[in-house]
């Protein structure tokens, strides 16, 4: 499945790209969901429906989204429910272990009483990605459409899976359960408690889980879409989440420049915005292309409202300016609903769903200097937010908020740090080999 995740900076029009996004993949014939984040009636309210309802029922396996609606063919929307799914989860888990609770003459909770812990929105949004990818064949979607939360709390997402198999490696490792056959002679020999089954059970379920979680987000199939109203606030925001997201493997596809006002205007106080904000855009030009590219899309007049037709945006400019596609504003005040931005903002592309190349490179420099660097993307990161630690076998990268421990290829393992350097968006570590574990040349 093609997964587009939407996000960007606060207030930039995230729900709006997403919408738009998922709409020009369905007129491409395709089968789209646009799934949302937001817990208010935004998108309600931009695609001009009913209130997004969670189904009825309280089985374990209920999926964690409301009823899909389908907008217009090939597109449906739905709203990640994160209340009404950890009620399920929840009074699930308490069926499971109503014997130990008798025992211990707990008094289960009602369903009706749970409220959602603090943070299960970031597990629920990644439950949905994973089960929209397990689908049934021909009951699922083509394209997958996520309408994230702003930048920094998106990339703390996308790291969650990583961090919690890291720790479940930590707390449980994978050798020890090998002692679970011998865990009642274990516990007589050494007179303390040795660790359930159910403990071991569990963890294994959950790293499939997390498994499963983290192959969506590596996958080839998987990317983002970055949106910005452009201004010289948002400008530093947009490179620290570009840095936040290469620290975590993410591929961003393109950078959409939302609510672009006209330019050529008599009005004095429209044509300082807008002079303002073409000198954001053509930072942006200068700091992503052509590696990445500009879309960019016109501000309406007003928020969009349901799909709606349109004709006439999308004109691109012919080689002279090759990297800007440009939408008049007239064309696009013609109608505020979504059809006006679906063929600017474009369809995801098709890309193989399968794991990503490993974007971190090791060269072999012995012969030359006697070293190994390790070229770690880091685009939009500076050198006065990064910071550097070698533990053990890791590298623990931390750059602003942003904070990844990456294992060592085995060949740098053997070797220690000599330095480390930030050039052209690439941070590059150097290895020099320890001669007490380096193997001796015959």
């Amino acid at each position: 499945m093609r997964t587009v995740l939407v996000t960007g900076t606060g207030g930039a029009g995230r729900t709006t790209v997403a919408a738009a996004t998922a709409l020009a993949a369905a007129r491409e014939g395709q089968r789209a969901l646009l799934l949302t984040a937001d817990p208010d009636g935004t998108p309600e309210a931009l695609l001009g429906i009913g209130a997004l309802r969670s189904a009825p029922g309280r089985a374990p396996d209920r999926l964690p989204w409301s009823v899909p609606v389908e907008l217009t063919p090939g597109l449906w929307a739905a709203r990640i429910v994160t209340d009404e799914w950890f009620r399920a989860e929840l009074t699930a888990l308490q069926d499971r272990g109503r014997a130990a609770l008798d025992m211990l003459g707990a008094t289960p909770l009602d369903g009706e009483e749970l409220t959602a812990l603090p943070g299960m929105e970031a597990i629920a949004l990644l439950r949905a990605l994973r089960a929209a990818q397990t689908a049934p064949p021909g009951t699922g979607w083509d394209v997958l459409v996520v309408d994230m939360p702003p930048a920094p709390d998106t990339v703390a997402i996308v790291a969650l899976p990583e961090q919690l198999r890291r720790y479940l490696r930590r707390l449980l490792p994978a050798e020890r359960q090998a002692a679970r056959a011998l865990r009642p002679m274990l516990a007589q020999l050494a007179g303390v408690p040795m660790p359930a089954q159910k403990l071991y059970e569990t963890a294994e379920r959950w790293e499939r889980e997390l498994a499963g979680v983290q192959g969506v987000i590596d996958s080839e199939a998987t990317t983002v879409r970055l949106v910005v109203e452009p201004g010289p606030v948002a400008d530093r925001a947009l490179r620290t989440a570009r840095a936040g997201l290469a620290l975590h493997g993410c591929r961003i596809e393109a950078v959409i420049a939302n609510r672009l006002l006209p330019t050529g205007t008599a009005d004095p106080w429209l044509a300082a915005l807008s002079g303002q904000q073409q000198a954001a855009l053509k930072e942006l030009y200068e700091q992503w292309a052509p590696a990445v590219p500009i879309r960019e899309l016109p501000h309406l007049g007003r928020d969009p409202h349901g799909v709606g037709e349109t004709h006439g945006v999308g004109e691109t400019h012919g080689a002279g300016d090759a990297q800007r596609e440009t939408h008049g504003p007239e064309s696009a005040r013609a109608t505020a609903g979504l059809a006006a931005l679906a063929g600017a903002v474009g369809a995801p592309g098709a890309r193989p769903d399968r794991p990503a190349a490993d974007p971190w490179s090791v060269e072999d420099r012995l012969a030359e200097d006697g070293a190994l660097l390790w070229r770690l993307p880091l685009p939009g990161a500076d050198r006065d937010a990064l910071g550097l630690v070698r533990r053990g076998d890791e590298l623990i990268v931390t750059f602003g908020p942003f904070h990844r421990v990456l294992p060592l290829p085995s060949a740098l393992r053997r070797c220690t740090v000599s330095g480390a350097g930030l050039r052209d968006g690439r941070l590059q570590v150097r290895f020099t080999p320890d001669p007490d574990l380096w193997p001796k040349r015959l």
